[in-house]
């Protein structure tokens, strides 16, 4: 009720602004409890999830809030991506919100401040409870992008209860080529072997972040190659650079979508990716999450865990309790003890 009234006011000013806005707020409020163990608790890669919704990366990028958003009642949160230095991003405006559509147009570029204060924060949260991600990216300007993924593994390994390899942002000229058949083994082969270099002999789950713009080889190769390389999990998946119909004033700008127009194509992605791997591996399904019914719908095409971050903008932070209790009831009514028994059920 309160984000209601308060978000025309929001909606008012620049979509970065309010953002910069939430995430202060976040740093102000009791963080409270991360949700507890219940009847949606599953195991994924060997982490055990208290309910299977989790906050997308892209909301804090350089891990500033993570245990807020666990007390918003988010299974998980992922922060990030995070890059090895600190970079602007692109130039603005590079947020818009597309609010006839419920949808979200960015072209932020990997803004964030680097690997170093993000290290120092999230080192300084190690022990406490709540799944935490680590999304990691490459600088845009990197000479040796495959390295950039290296040296934040290596880094971020004892940090993470998992890591997430971002090779699928449309904001940073050339990053989707790493989904090529020799550009993804190699990119793995050197996650993998630098996050094993780890201190502590941190060996956390890598996951890998893939695009919704894919086609049905490629689709085949990467979910080959996943399993191939025992990857924890493939999260199905990023903005897209299609224009479905659109009506707001912003719709022409550039830059990947997100939210209510993605969720079709989304949805799609995520059965292709339960087709290729035949439920080897586990999905997270990503793109217009708005409800307890889009995300039973991701659990029963076969995703393991899901994730929003768009419809926060609309909904506001209650979202994430809303959306767990939905899942608790839909599970009941139709009979599932468990979440991984719905896991691909429909």
């Amino acid at each position: 009720m309160l984000y209601r009234l308060l978000s025309p006011a929001l909606f008012a000013i620049d979509p970065e602004i309010a953002h910069g806005l939430a995430l202060r707020a976040l740093k102000l409020r009791p963080a409270g409890r991360p949700a507890s163990p219940g009847p949606l608790t599953s195991t994924v890669a060997g982490i055990s999830f208290p309910n299977p919704l989790g906050m997308a990366a892209g909301f804090d990028k350089d891990g500033e809030v993570p245990d807020a958003l666990l007390g918003l009642g988010f299974g998980f949160a992922e922060v990030g991506s995070i890059t090895p230095l600190p970079q602007a991003g692109n130039p603005k405006p590079r947020l818009f919100r597309l609010k006839e559509d419920r949808a979200v147009i960015n072209r932020m570029g990997f803004n964030n401040g680097g690997l170093e204060p993000a290290h120092r924060r999230l080192s300084q949260r190690a022990g406490r409870p709540g799944v935490v991600g680590i999304n990691i990216g490459a600088n845009k300007d990197s000479i040796d992008r495959i390295a950039d993924y290296a040296t934040m593994a290596r880094a971020m390994a004892p940090l993470a209860d998992y890591l997430a390899a971002n090779i699928s942002s449309p904001n940073t000229p050339g990053l989707r080529a790493l989904q090529d058949e020799g550009a993804l083994i190699a990119l793995l082969d050197a996650v993998i072997a630098a996050r094993d270099e780890s201190e502590n002999n941190a060996r956390p789950p890598i996951f890998l972040k893939v695009a919704p713009d894919l086609e049905p080889t490629d689709i085949d190769a990467i979910s080959r190659i996943a399993i191939e390389k025992k990857l924890g999990a493939l999260i199905v998946s990023n903005t897209t650079i299609s224009r479905p119909p659109l009506v707001s004033r912003d719709a022409g700008e550039s830059g990947g979508l997100s939210g209510q127009p993605l969720k079709n194509l989304a949805l799609q992605r995520l059965k292709d990716f339960r087709s290729a791997t035949g439920g080897a591996l586990p999905l997270v399904g990503v793109g217009g999450i708005a409800d307890a019914d889009d995300a039973w719908k991701r659990i029963k095409a076969g995703a393991s865990l899901v994730q929003l971050y768009s419809a926060m903008v609309y909904e506001g932070p209650g979202l994430a309790r809303r959306i767990v209790r939905g899942l608790e009831q839909r599970m009941r009514a139709e009979g599932f003890s468990t979440i991984a028994e719905a896991v691909g059920s429909g």
